[in-house]
Formats: structure tokens, sequence, C-alpha cells
């Protein structure tokens, strides 16, 4: 397992800027590593990531990685901060404030989610591509979405 490239801090920074309140302790580890290796591992590979998460390429990081992983990681965490799991079960939040959203609401919600997260992923593949030649560690041919990319309901396979 690697290391995890942003903490749980800087997910919420970049990928809930919708003004609510979001404790860190609301993403686990677990979860950055998660969408890391679910989504953003086949773009970059591995031994790219490895530098990476050792401290290299920090413009790299900054700029294209993280909000790839802080995306991704909202839209994997997302549908768990909807509900609250208990002794009594799965509930939905609900206060003197503020209800549940509706459940359409949170499909689209979930649908914007995706999106963002997809296309953050779309340009830290462009800028791999464009920039081959400064990143030693990235091989083109092992980025997915040089093979395979989903879009509108459809797979491409090239």
């Amino acid at each position: 397992m690697i290391k995890s490239i942003i903490t749980p801090a800087e997910v919420i920074s970049l990928a809930f800027s919708d003004g609510g309140y979001i404790p860190p302790e609301a993403i686990a580890e677990i979860d950055i590593v998660a969408a890391t290796e679910r989504w953003v591992r086949p773009v970059v590979g591995e031994a790219l990531l490895e530098r990476v998460a050792e401290g290299d390429y920090a413009e790299l990081r900054s700029d294209y990685i993280a909000p790839a992983v802080a995306f991704y990681t909202r839209y994997l965490v997302q549908p768990r901060l909807n509900v609250a799991t208990s002794g009594l079960g799965l509930t939905s939040p609900a206060g003197s404030a503020h209800k549940a959203a509706e459940r359409t609401s949170r499909e689209e919600l979930q649908r914007a989610l995706k999106i963002r997260a997809r296309t953050a992923l779309k340009r830290l593949s462009a800028h791999l591509e464009q920039n081959a030649d400064e990143y030693a560690d990235y091989t083109s041919s092992e980025n997915i979405l040089n093979h395979c990319c989903c879009d509108g309901g459809f797979v491409q396979i090239f």
C-alpha cells in the first residue's frame, strides 16, 4: 500500500468547498488510500506515485494529484456522510435546523462530485502526457486513460 498523498484536512480544504463544517476525523486515511489506488494510481503509475508520496515533484502533487485524490475521496465518502451508523443501525441525520436531503438531491450531488473528480483526473492525465519528459518515473503506456475511457455511459477502448 502506498503512503497517502494528502491529509484528511487537505481533502476537506480542496473537495468540501460547500461551506459546511466537516471534521478531519470524518475522512479516514484508508479513504484517501482507497481513492488513490482505485482512480489515481492507474493514471499516474506506481513508480511516480511513490516518488510523489516521498516528497518529490511538489508542484505535480499540489496542482494535479492532490485535487484528483481529494475529489475522488469525497466522491467515495459522501454517501457515508449522508447517513449515520450506530447501535440503532443506519439513520438519516435530522435536527431542528436541518433535515436530510431528498434522494434526488443526494443523487444530483453524487453525479456532480463524479464529474468534478473525473475532470481533475483528466487534467492530471493531460498534464502528464504533455510533460512526460519532466517525470522520469512516468510511463505513458501505463496510463489507463490512454487505453480506456468511460464517457457518457460508453466505454471506449483504444
